[in-house]
């Protein structure tokens, strides 16, 4: 029941790549919210370096927190009350207040929409329908949160429900199947049959409802992760693997900056269900090396890991509003992107902190931004995933 430093270092390093990756979104000629005025086609390829993995990551590494926070807490009806007050509660203050700013500001830059905010959310953000296709009110890049509360419900049932001997048992077939070599070629197996199969017909909807490709890769990862928490012998295999498991990672990523770059038009379907397999062997290769190099480098404390460990839930509730906002009030003056960028990334950052230290500070704001209240009236974040 020792913590894992590591793990808070991967969970941290996992935040912040998704901040940079959605100060990326603002650049790329791909969809977003927002958009600046001449998006720049390379920025598309260090995005492709994260793009498979970082929240399969996280989601992994939220399940090996959970368990032991389900050991920890012993009851799983307790474990599912404390969960859902973490995450459920900011999950609704994000729909509420601090996601609302992104579809008006979507829907001035994209359709033209001519109110000011105040009259947005007082009239048409809780419509409960769409308005020139976007539907409101939204939780935007809070749909990690929505599904990593349906998982941890799902294992607090399986807690309760299963006997002891069962669980015991499924403990010691995932030791078996995964403790040895299987580790690096069964799981690409598995993720990639799901992504030739169910990703070309659902698609990637974060819609809760229908996002089944998603909720096997993301649910099956949380799960994966709940029994390497308590699995000796798969954490060697993970760091007996770490040299092929990086350079799965690096050809992977070099086949698909070469398909990005050199593929103009559609490929047939077998070199498409190719690709597949090439992106999730890059996906499975990066979260088994990180993983490793959680446990062989990073498994050590430091000041900064307290501060970002508690602070990182508020970070990425506020990051994306603050992106959006500062990107769409840039938008209009045209500004060289190197220029936008000097000035989206500072204030960012600046935001999130500030946002931070007021949720810190303000009685009764820490809990909507996944704060912990305290005894004694003191608040400070839990030392779990979010």
């Amino acid at each position: 029941m020792e913590r894992h430093y590591g793990l808070d270092w991967l969970r941290i390093g996992a935040f912040g790549l998704l901040i940079f990756y959605h100060i990326g979104m603002f650049f790329v000629p791909w969809d977003w919210h927002v958009k600046t005025a001449a998006p720049l086609d390379w920025v598309q390829l260090p995005m492709l370096a994260t793009n498979a993995w970082r929240l399969a990551l996280l989601f992994l590494v939220s399940g090996i927190a959970s368990r032991f926070l389900l050991a920890k807490m012993a009851a799983p009806g307790g474990f599912a009350g404390q969960r859902s007050l973490r995450l459920l509660i900011p999950l609704a203050a994000g729909i509420i207040l601090f996601v609302a700013p992104q579809p008006w500001a979507e829907l001035q830059a994209k359709f033209g929409y001519a109110q000011g905010f105040w009259q947005f959310w007082t009239h048409d953000y809780f419509r409960f329908g769409a308005l020139n296709g976007i539907v409101l009110p939204t939780y935007n890049h809070l749909w990690f949160v929505a599904y990593l509360w349906v998982y941890t419900m799902g294992l607090a049932a399986g807690a309760a429900l299963l006997p002891a001997s069962s669980k015991a048992a499924l403990q010691r077939g995932f030791d078996r199947v995964f403790a040895g070599g299987r580790l690096l070629w069964l799981p690409v197996l598995l993720l990639w049959l799901a992504r030739s199969t169910l990703f070309p017909v659902f698609g990637d909807t974060h819609a809760l409802v229908d996002d089944w490709y998603n909720h096997l890769v993301y649910g099956g990862l949380f799960l994966f992760g709940v029994a390497l928490a308590k699995s000796d012998g798969v954490w060697r295999a993970i760091v007996a693997s770490w040299k092929p498991a990086l350079t799965l990672a690096l050809v992977g990523y070099l086949a698909i900056v070469a398909y990005r770059l050199l593929v103009e038009d559609d490929l047939p379907e077998p070199w498409l269900t190719l690709m597949r397999g090439v992106r999730t062997a890059h996906m499975w290769g990066a979260i088994v090396a990180l993983l490793a190099l959680a446990q062989l480098k990073l498994n050590r404390d430091a000041p900064v890991r307290r501060y970002l460990t508690e602070a990182v839930f508020p970070y990425y509730i506020a990051h994306q509003t603050i992106i959006v906002l500062v990107g769409h009030g840039l938008t209009p003056y045209r500004l060289h992107p190197a220029i936008e960028f000097a000035i989206i990334l500072p204030a960012t950052v600046l935001g999130c902190a500030l946002t931070y230290e007021l949720a810190r500070r303000v009685p009764g704001l820490g809990p909507l931004l996944g704060l912990k209240w305290q005894r004694g009236g003191t608040r400070r974040a839990a030392a779990t995933s979010p």
